[in-house]
């Protein structure tokens, strides 16, 4: 039976302490205080990135907006994390972090206004953590929103040693007649690709199952590309897309975007689609990149998969009216993208069929895959 009696520490014990129990408050508040001028450095009107307090405040007034709508995601990097931990890999994750959700905002025709992270693992090591809060400081720059503050937790037990999760949170604002739902689609309209910068963030949990398969030598030159260490080449972080795409939202030439993440080509495209409306999509308009041609070949694995699985080149996909698309695509051509027209809309059931032909995407014969949304 047990006593009512709280347990004292034995004799001549000083007594514990939540260092005892594997937490260090101070390694934490050493952490905020060298992040701080990481976060200052994203200040943009409407925020200014001061940490410390119990939450963040952003003045939509003073950013220019009349009549907005706000609009939230949230997201993490997956397993890519492991090979980061695995291979010292921590500086660009963060950025993978930022554009897994300010990616999913711009589609919506929202301008990403601030973020907050959580990094939790089982002991803080202030070194890594630093690392990774400037790759998220540096993605907030490329899209443009502040970090506000977020969340540092230790968690012994929890986690195994050595290991981290991340997770983000952005909110995005557009004026009310700006939102794009993509209802305006219809057929005749053109799909223009936007190249990705690799893997991206979805799908490592495959990659990792070829590499420890395969045996990969992860350190040395990539067999796609001798100049590259195939680590790195897995690593690049996702491209972010938001200062290409957000001039051309204001401007009302876009009529929907789809985000490749996981489901790739097949399943994302859909999402933004109105009821009889059907993407084509033809894998012989953009070449294979390298790295997706490796990985397809390390698995044998089958075209339609790779179309549900990688984003395969392309990181989104824009709709556009076909009188607008030269202009649409000269933009983001000059604004830095690759761009590819890789297919068309038409009429019929919701949807995305994706086809190549026997030069296309390592096939060895003409392929189709369609997945109904």
């Amino acid at each position: 039976m047990m006593s009512d009696t709280p347990t004292q520490p034995p004799a001549g014990h000083p007594g514990y302490t939540y260092a005892d129990a594997g937490v260090s408050i101070a390694a934490g508040n050493a952490l905020v205080r060298a992040i701080a001028p990481l976060a200052k450095a994203t200040r943009r009107p409407g925020a200014d990135a001061e940490l410390g307090g119990f939450g963040g405040f952003f003045d939509l007034k003073a950013a220019g907006f009349t009549d907005p709508l706000l609009v939230a995601a949230n997201d993490g990097v997956g397993t890519k994390l492991k090979l980061a931990i695995e291979h010292n890999a921590h500086d660009g994750v963060g950025i993978d972090l930022v554009a897994m959700c300010a990616n999913d905002l711009i589609v919506q025709g929202a301008e990403p206004l601030f973020f907050l992270d959580y990094y939790a693992s089982a002991k803080l090591d202030a070194a890594i953590a630093e690392r990774v809060i400037a790759s998220i400081a540096r993605g907030c720059s490329l899209a443009g929103c502040a970090l506000i503050g977020g969340e540092t937790a230790e968690m012994p037990g929890m986690y195994a040693p050595g290991d981290y999760d991340l997770a983000g949170f952005c909110v995005g604002a557009v004026e009310r007649d700006r939102v794009i739902t993509g209802a305006t689609i219809g057929p005749g309209d053109v799909i223009l690709g936007l190249a990705s910068s690799g893997v991206h963030s979805n799908g490592f949990s495959l990659v990792r199952r070829l590499a420890a398969d395969k045996g990969w030598r992860m350190e040395r030159p990539a067999l796609f590309d001798r100049d590259v260490r195939l680590i790195d080449a897995l690593m690049a972080p996702t491209r972010i897309y938001v200062s290409s795409l957000l001039p051309l939202v204001r401007d009302g030439r876009i009529k929907g975007m789809a985000h490749i993440t996981g489901g790739g080509l097949l399943e994302n495209i859909p999402r933004v689609l109105p009821d009889g409306a059907h993407a084509m999509v033809d894998a012989s308009r953009w070449p294979q990149p390298g790295l997706m041609a490796f990985l397809q070949a390390q698995g044998a694995i089958e075209p339609g998969e790779m179309a549900r699985t990688f984003n395969c080149g392309i990181g989104m996909a824009v709709i556009v009216a076909p009188d607008d698309a030269d202009a649409v695509a000269q933009s983001l051509t000059t604004a830095g993208e690759q761009i590819f027209t890789i297919g068309a809309i038409v009429a019929g059931p919701r949807g995305c069929t994706v086809s190549g032909d026997a030069d296309s995407w390592s096939a060895r014969a003409s392929w189709r895959a369609t997945h109904h949304g």
